[in-house]
């Protein structure tokens, strides 16, 4: 697998784009930040196609670029968890009206839940719900390749906030127990912002962990 990593928008999201090998056209999109400018000029430099974008959770800093990326490319499939999926409709519930942008855009192509595989452009992942920070978040796991990308579930030396509505710090911490320390410790974690970790690094040192 083909790891990039973009840091797109005033928040600093990490947008990953993921294909099959170096050689590929065909790429899957694993959110797509707040501003998609930067993610566009990367697809149009390498002449990408994004099959399909997969939303770690419904919040603004996250989303607002698939109605960009929706725009160019009108093929691309954005899946999200179904406890989430209102938020790609909901100004409210995205936080973009506490932002002051209102923000909404059409309803996700695809709802996905505990357990399920994700099959696009030559990657496969396997979706794990962790909510927690959002009721529908989700990280997304490939045994193979020995990575996950967390969204914003688990930073490195961090977690993510629960104050917002829907969150909860006691779910959080139990669904990053119970889903993410117990994949293997080598597995590399790729947060929704900041640098990237590993399991057992987390293990050892996340203060939130202790």
């Amino acid at each position: 697998m083909k790891i990039d990593r973009l840091v797109l928008g005033s928040y600093q999201t990490n947008c990953y784009i993921l294909r099959e090998d170096e050689s590929a056209e065909d790429c899957l999109v694993v959110d797509t930040g707040l501003e998609a400018g930067g993610l566009m000029d990367f697809l149009d430099e390498r002449k990408l196609n994004p099959v399909a974008v997969v939303l770690t959770h419904g919040h603004t800093d996250h989303i607002r670029g698939v109605a960009l990326l929706r725009d160019k490319f009108p093929d691309t499939k954005v899946f999200i968890h179904k406890l989430d999926a209102e938020m790609l409709t909901g100004a409210v519930s995205n936080l973009s009206l506490m932002e002051g942008i209102r923000f909404s855009t059409e309803p996700a192509d695809f709802v996905l839940e505990e357990g399920d595989v994700l099959e696009q452009a030559g990657i496969k992942l396997k979706v794990l719900h962790t909510p927690g920070h959002t009721p529908g978040g989700i990280c997304l796991y490939s045994e193979d390749e020995g990575v996950v990308f967390s969204g914003d579930t688990l930073f490195c030396a961090g977690l993510g906030r629960t104050d917002f509505p829907g969150g909860s710090m006691t779910r959080l911490l139990q669904s990053i127990r119970e889903k993410l320390l117990v994949l293997p410790d080598e597995t590399v974690v790729y947060p929704g912002h900041g640098p990237l970790t590993k399991v057992a690094q987390e293990k050892a040192n996340n203060p939130f962990l202790k």
